[in-house]
């Protein structure tokens, strides 16, 4: 009944007062009993904590809740029960920020769960395309997951022949998402020989691996897919030490005022410095019993082929005596990147 009163009050001057009790069914003497009434103090009560409770959630932007108004006006002095606030805001149409759900942008594949683990640690191969390991490089053991910028951060994905030890392909971007590593798929299609069904594809259990878009682009390529047991099982020391050679080598030297800078100045060091250096490396590779693979050190040779690649390509920083930020006509100036003191 009270609502009916409270709608004819609110139309008073719009439509006649009669013909709004008709409409509602009530009577005229009802209605102006009501009108005429005194305020409850429970209504006038009721009213100051509307304008309490409207004021502070408006101070907030829209995000507090009943629970943390009822402690803003507890501290004020103000002492009333939690669902008389939450009644109040429901009224007043006040609800707070919520956390949004969160969304599924990765569909695991169907056969996650049968997909075996073909290398079984097993890193080694007899021709180049046989055996490709991928990842995006984690944050554990100290090799960076993204490369910071002052506008964002840049993810960088690789795929490393197990034979040859190099970075086949690569890509980067600001995101994580599946199309990340597909790109540096199509990559290591265009520059290492593929054979359908016979070359490996290995990886960690990241969600970007085990997706169904992933799974699908693998088969476009004939490439059989492989995911490591559940622990500690990494693609070997190789991969660690490339993740851990772009740090300390590159990446904690530079500062990068844009993503485009750290994307330009990283392909520069993996095509230039990197494969350089892996290309040394590979006819020296050998194998223990335990089928951990071993690196000597660079010889004199190895160092003196780098300087002159270094003056060759400016982009690259040559390594030599002396920290390697220091050469004359470093890439970093070229490309836009700012070493790092120290």
């Amino acid at each position: 009944m009270t609502e009916r009163y409270e709608l004819i009050n609110r139309e008073e001057g719009h439509y006649p007062i009669s013909s709004m009790c008709r409409w509602s069914r009530v009577s005229k003497s009802g209605y102006y009993s009501w009108r005429d009434r005194p305020q409850s103090q429970t209504s006038v009560r009721r009213e100051e904590l509307a304008m309490m409770i409207k004021e502070v959630f408006e101070r907030s932007d829209g995000t507090y809740g009943y629970r943390r108004i009822q402690v803003v006006l507890e501290r004020r002095g103000v002492r009333t029960d939690g669902s008389t606030i939450r009644s109040i805001m429901r009224d007043l149409g006040l609800q707070a920020a919520q956390l949004r759900a969160k969304v599924r942008t990765t569909v695991p594949a169907k056969d996650l769960g049968e997909r075996p683990d073909l290398l079984r640690r097993d890193f080694t191969a007899d021709e180049p395309g046989k055996k490709l390991c991928g990842d995006i490089p984690p944050q554990a053991g100290g090799a960076p997951s993204y490369v910071r910028t002052w506008t964002g951060f840049v993810y960088l994905a690789t795929v490393l022949d197990c034979c040859t030890k190099k970075v086949v392909g690569y890509a980067m971007a600001d995101h994580m998402h599946t199309s990340l590593v597909c790109q540096a798929i199509d990559m290591a299609v265009r520059r290492c020989p593929i054979k359908k069904g016979v070359t490996i594809f290995h990886s960690d259990r990241g969600s970007q691996y085990t997706s169904q878009e992933f799974l699908d682009h693998l088969k476009g390529y004939g490439i059989r897919p492989s995911v490591r047991r559940t622990g500690r099982d990494w693609v070997g020391a190789w991969a660690e030490s490339f993740n851990a050679t772009l740090k300390n080598e590159r990446v904690h030297r530079m500062v990068y005022p844009t993503k485009d800078k750290a994307i330009k100045d990283i392909a520069s060091w993996i095509e230039l410095r990197y494969e350089s250096y892996s290309s040394s490396l590979s006819p020296r590779v050998s194998h223990s019993r335990r089928g951990r693979t071993r690196f000597p050190g660079l010889n004199e040779g190895s160092l003196k082929h780098k300087q002159a690649l270094s003056e060759k390509h400016p982009a690259v920083q040559a390594e030599g005596p002396g920290p390697p930020w220091s050469a004359p006509g470093a890439g970093a100036r070229r490309s836009g990147a700012t070493p790092t003191g120290g």
